[in-house]
């Protein structure tokens, strides 16, 4: 007992004493406020990663808009559009003024208007990228810098499939930014976009970049890669900078999703890679020039996957082999998965496209596909893509018979109501040509000409080029806009 107490007793002066050391020769670790804060209790390690760049707090807004703002240009393109408007006396027969007087019910007025974007300079000698949309068919191209200099701009070339184009101005040593890489660009990175939205001069939002690889289904630009941001982007900031915080430019503002028409945080812009691809070619050639296989494709879905026992997803599926194209002299078929092009793997149906539109035409080159569950490899020489404006025409030049036509799509069809999806849709008809007086119409579907099936406007331009100048062309159409579908054929003469 006497032992217990006696260590007891120890214990006791032993814990005095270092009590006492601690308050005596620590003081600073024993302030009064320091038994106010709160023991940092354990939590998940991402709470205290180092932040990245794009986490900093100091993020320099204000030098990057400095450094690239001077380049940003304002855009005024005038325009004269032809627009058809009936007569006073609409009611009458349709061709008693055309007969008796030579003035269709229908004529062609032209208006004047004026579309307003941004641009921007790329190199001190004065070259400028925008939109097309925001120039083409522009008769007089204007651009304001940002001290209020003024240029007559020269449209350098423009290509509809991607919305740019590349003008020029004829001036020395002027501020212009630099084309970044957009490949590097991560989704949540910040990024400016610099433009005239409203007429709201050299404005500048920021943002974030929300998505990358966005498809719009913009039946007019085939070739989409769009980057997703909610910085702040409205009418008028078409084809101004979206900038990196590295002060690059890593794509070019194009679009927005709205349904009021005004910025509600999702907006588009064309990459810097593919706008860099376009632009060489556009300043080196004034067009753009593109491989063309001749398949149309689709995207692999699960379903697809397993009816034909693909191990992924990855590839595309050919839906058409178009006649007559490099695709159909290769041994390309439908339902054929084509898996890689010149050993790269393909993505899907949007990778295979921008794929085959990069190689030269000319260019010989390998195609692994998976034919019923087995895979092969055929050879395809390239063609050319045709133009815009070759794919509107059905004739070449000499051969113009009044009209233009758009292959017609399913999705097409669906939009349009058609009860069919296979054919050439006839999108115009000029007044007093050859189809006019024949009676043919926008809206009508041409399913054979010369007796030849036509599924896509280049069999129907084949076919046209064929023939010599007063040569007949018999033509079956479908018109499904006047109640019931008909068929009739039609028969033009190629002009002299």
């Amino acid at each position: 007992m006497k032992k217990t107490a006696l260590i007891a007793l120890i214990c006791f002066l032993l814990g005095i004493f270092l009590a006492s050391f601690v308050f005596v020769y620590l003081p600073e670790k024993n302030a009064p406020d320091s038994f106010l804060e709160e023991t940092p209790s354990p939590s998940p390690s991402f709470l205290h990663a180092s932040p990245s760049p794009q986490m900093k707090p100091d993020l320099d807004f204000v030098s990057i808009a400095g450094k690239v703002g001077p380049a940003v240009v304002r855009i005024a393109a005038e325009k004269v559009e032809k627009r058809r408007v009936s007569s006073f006396w609409e009611d009458w027969p349709e061709d008693f003024w055309d007969r008796f007087f030579g003035i269709p019910r229908e004529r062609e007025r032209a208006f004047r208007s004026e579309a307003r974007g941004t641009g921007f300079l790329i190199s001190a000698d004065g070259y400028i990228v925008t939109n097309n949309h925001v120039v083409e068919n522009a008769e007089k191209v204007t651009v304001t810098t940002l001290n209020e200099k003024e240029y007559k701009a020269k449209i350098i070339g423009t290509d509809p499939n991607t919305d740019l184009a590349l003008l020029k101005v004829d001036d020395k040593n002027l501020p212009f930014a630099e084309l970044g890489d957009s490949e590097k660009l991560r989704v949540g990175e910040w990024v400016l976009a610099i433009g005239n939205p409203w007429g709201f001069e050299h404005t500048v939002t920021a943002g974030i970049v929300s998505s990358k690889g966005r498809q719009l289904g913009i039946p007019d630009v085939p070739y989409q890669d769009y980057i997703q941001t909610d910085a702040a982007i409205n009418r008028g900031n078409s084809g101004g900078p979206l900038v990196s915080m590295k002060g690059e430019v890593v794509g070019i503002t194009s679009n927005i999703i709205s349904p009021s028409g005004g910025n509600i945080g999702i907006g588009f812009a064309i990459p810097s890679n593919l706008a860099r691809k376009i632009i060489n070619q556009l300043k080196e050639k004034g067009r753009v020039v593109r491989g063309f296989l001749g398949v149309r494709s689709k995207r692999i879905t699960e379903d697809d996957r397993e009816a034909f026992k693909l191990k992924t997803k990855q590839g595309a599926i050919i839906g058409e082999v178009e006649r007559g194209t490099p695709a159909e002299k290769a041994g390309l078929k439908k339902y054929d998965v084509i898996i890689e092009v010149n050993g790269t793997p393909v993505k899907d149906h949007h990778d295979l496209m921008f794929k085959i539109a990069e190689i030269e035409p000319g260019t010989k080159i390998e195609i692994k596909i998976i034919r019923d569950g087995k895979e092969k490899i055929l050879t395809a020489t390239l063609g050319e893509r045709a133009s815009k404006e070759e794919q509107e025409t059905p004739a070449a030049s000499g051969k113009d018979l009044g009209f233009s036509v758009t292959t017609l799509t399913p999705r097409l069809a669906r939009r349009l109501g058609f009860q069919t999806e296979e054919g050439v849709l006839i999108t115009d008809v000029r007044q007093l040509s050859e189809a006019s007086r024949k009676d043919l119409r926008a809206g009508d579907i041409i399913l054979e000409a010369n007796r030849e099936k036509v599924r896509t406007d280049r069999e129907l331009r084949s076919i046209v080029n064929k023939l010599d100048s007063g040569d007949t062309l018999p033509l079956l159409i479908r018109r499904e806009r006047d109640g019931e579908p008909v068929e009739f054929i039609s028969t033009l003469r190629i002009p002299e």
